[in-house]
């Protein structure tokens, strides 16, 4: 299969290996960034690919920054390939600023045991699982090497940023947020929470990282979520976690190799998440050789 797992590209630097991307050195002003078909789920990388995801992330986020050109410069120069972008190297401020239209996930857990202020930003009383706040909020958090909520006030505090800066922030990532939601809103989608991350060029503030897919984001459907707003599971890889919780080893832990079948329902389902989102059909060639055609774009692009 057309996959990229574990690959080298020995004539560029690796930067980082991270749990889905890696970073190569291009030169002091660029860097590579190739979105391989790694999945992780509860915090760890699963041994099977999931051919295609990579190029649908990186054709999903490649998408979102070209459609928000509007409301923040970022960090693309160009796709190389299906699987890989040409960035600028920026100077990435480590908070990740996580906006969150609904309440779930560690939002909810933590408001069922009583508490209402997540990361400085205050929710009202008597909400229920799933529900919309009444504006989306932001709890931003650290990029450490285990991230943890942090407030405004702490985040100048300790050094993380400036005010001036924090503010800019804040107000690029809801207004992304506000944009993204009305985009997928016409799209059968709601965008439930997600992150954004920035960097600074020749003291500039752009967007970096990546945007609104399947791995930054919750989605949920539109539709599932009105017939029952309180069941609605995140569309991408949800059933992914469902599988191996309910596939668990005798000795209770939980699987790392995906059985075929769900390695080919999770190819579906990103596949139409990104037909869904752009209106294109993805251009992958199942039969091909991911890093050989990787190599050939990057010799195209003078880049190796």
């Amino acid at each position: 299969m057309n996959y990229l797992y574990d690959f080298d590209i020995p004539e560029l630097e690796k930067i980082h290996r991270g749990k889905v991307r890696d970073s190569f050195r291009v030169n002091d002003k660029q860097r590579l960034i190739v979105v391989s078909d790694r999945i992780s789920a509860f915090d760890s990388n699963l041994k099977n690919p999931i051919p295609s995801k990579g190029a649908v992330l990186n054709g999903i986020a490649n998408w979102w920054f070209e459609n928000t050109r509007h409301i923040t410069d970022n960090h693309v120069i160009k796709m190389i390939g299906t699987n890989a972008m040409l960035v600028k190297e920026a100077v990435p401020i480590r908070v990740e600023m996580v906006v969150r239209g609904y309440i779930c996930g560690s939002v909810w857990r933590g408001y069922e045991q009583g508490e209402r202020t997540f990361s400085g930003a205050k929710v009202p009383n008597n909400l229920t699982r799933n529900a919309a706040f009444p504006q989306p909020i932001l709890t931003p958090t650290t990029k450490e090497k285990n991230d943890r909520p942090i407030t405004p006030d702490e985040i100048v505090a300790e050094g993380w940023t400036t005010a001036e800066l924090y503010k800019k922030m804040s107000e690029k990532a809801l207004a992304l947020y506000d944009f993204g939601s009305k985009v997928m809103a016409e799209r059968g989608y709601i965008l439930v929470d997600t992150k954004y991350e920035f960097g600074l060029l020749d003291g500039k503030l752009i967007l970096i990282d990546e945007i609104h897919t399947p791995d930054s984001s919750r989605f949920w459907s539109a539709k599932d979520y009105e017939k029952a707003p309180a069941k609605a599971a995140q569309i991408d890889k949800e059933f992914v976690r469902q599988w191996m919780l309910a596939n668990k080893t005798t000795d209770g832990n939980l699987p790392n190799t995906l059985s075929n079948e769900v390695v080919a329902e999770a190819i579906l389902r990103y596949q139409h998440i990104y037909e869904t989102l752009t209106g294109e059909s993805l251009k992958w060639d199942e039969n091909g050789d991911a890093l050989q055609q990787l190599r050939r774009e990057l010799k195209k692009e003078g880049i190796i």
